[in-house]
């Protein structure tokens, strides 16, 4: 009796036992179950975590380059960010030399009309940010293959060891008097979009009818200029060294090497009005790296962002929507007088009148 009373009692416990370890297997096999669970999870979220490449073909400033990817890459740091300097006309050139296999995915820093031939020509990704309706229709392409950054007013460029404001020439006409002989020095013009700009500009300016005047014009500029330098940086160090002391070129430049370098440099705004240039940003079509293209494009035009770039590096917005209070002095007091320049025609003109000013007016003026 006494020992069925044992085996009794053994048979519970091991039940009970039993009962336990498979409670325990049923917990570690649920919280096995939840770990995967919380893994995947983690795996998504790194998943969609932006990461790759980024390749930029830029005309902006070298400096203010790297540090606007620095930031980028503060916020988005799986993305490998390699850029290229070059031209504006130059980086249209190489994006229709890769068109049938891209090597860029993002173009920052192009004219207005560079962006719209590249449009034309199907380089340009269309799609719709979402700061669209921030830019005027002024400084985007319609079907937002493009948008304007940033408004560069072209101007009058000195070297103020040499001329003030009021000694410097005061208008585009007074550029051609004879005592500016040999004190002009230019960037080479067909490599920049600025300055074909200021040199397509100043021939609308003579009459749009007709390019024959405006050749004539800057057939007595090439009188008066001294040398077509290779690159921007040259033509600094020359104006620098004083081989000359008046040039063309964009104000935010002209102010940026004005307040944050030594170089000598200040800018007459001429009376006339000047050419407002349309700086702009594009994604490149069929890109590699799409998705990183356009967040890199959302980034430079956050309102912090924009607000930054024209405090640190004088960039007129083209957002509509910017809070003046957070905008420096400098900005505060631009007059931005400018003439009335039809766009699209210069933008279909530009080739053919740059072109005859290449083979049939550089260096001819002197002779």
């Amino acid at each position: 009796m006494q020992k069925t009373r044992i085996f009794g009692f053994l048979l519970v416990l091991m039940v009970i036992v039993l009962a336990a370890c498979s409670s325990v297997n049923k917990t570690a096999t649920k919280d096995a179950k939840d770990n995967d669970k919380t893994s995947n999870s983690e795996k998504t979220d790194v998943a969609a975590t932006p990461s790759g490449k980024l390749v930029i073909y830029t005309g902006r400033d070298e400096e203010m380059v790297k540090k606007v990817i620095a930031q980028f890459n503060e916020k988005y740091p799986d993305i490998e960010v390699e850029f290229l300097t070059m031209g504006a006309q130059q980086i249209l050139e190489r994006l229709r030399g890769e068109k049938a296999n891209p090597q860029a995915d993002f173009w920052w820093g192009g004219t207005q009309s560079a962006l719209t031939v590249g449009a034309n020509e199907d380089l340009l990704h269309a799609w719709k940010p979402s700061f669209n309706d921030s830019i005027d229709a002024a400084y985007k392409d319609a079907d937002g293959r493009w948008f304007g950054e940033m408004l560069l007013p072209e101007v009058i460029m000195i070297n103020k060891e040499l001329l003030t404001k009021e000694t410097g020439p005061q208008d585009w006409d007074d550029l051609l008097d004879p005592k500016w002989k040999d004190k002009i020095l230019i960037r080479g013009v067909l490599a920049s979009g600025t300055m074909r700009t200021i040199y397509s500009s100043m021939i609308l300016r003579q009459g749009a009818d007709t390019p024959e005047k405006g050749y004539d014009w800057l057939l007595k500029l090439d009188a008066n200029t001294k040398e077509y330098t290779q690159d921007p940086n040259a033509l600094y160090l020359k104006m620098t060294r004083q081989e000359g002391s008046v040039s063309l070129w964009n104000l935010q430049d002209i102010l940026l090497k004005k307040y944050t370098t030594d170089y000598p440099f200040d800018y007459i705004y001429p009376k006339s009005g000047a050419p407002i240039l349309v700086d702009g940003v594009a994604v490149v079509n069929n890109a590699k790296n799409l998705e990183n293209a356009k967040l890199f494009t959302e980034f430079i035009f956050e309102k912090g962002m924009v607000t930054q770039l024209a405090n640190d590096y004088y960039q007129i917005p083209t957002r509509s929507d910017i809070d003046k209070a957070a905008m420096p002095e400098w900005y505060k007091e631009l007059d931005l007088k400018t003439f009335d320049i039809d766009w699209q025609l210069m933008t279909e003109k530009e080739a053919e009148w740059m072109e005859h000013w290449d083979n049939n007016i550089k260096g001819r003026g002197k002779k």
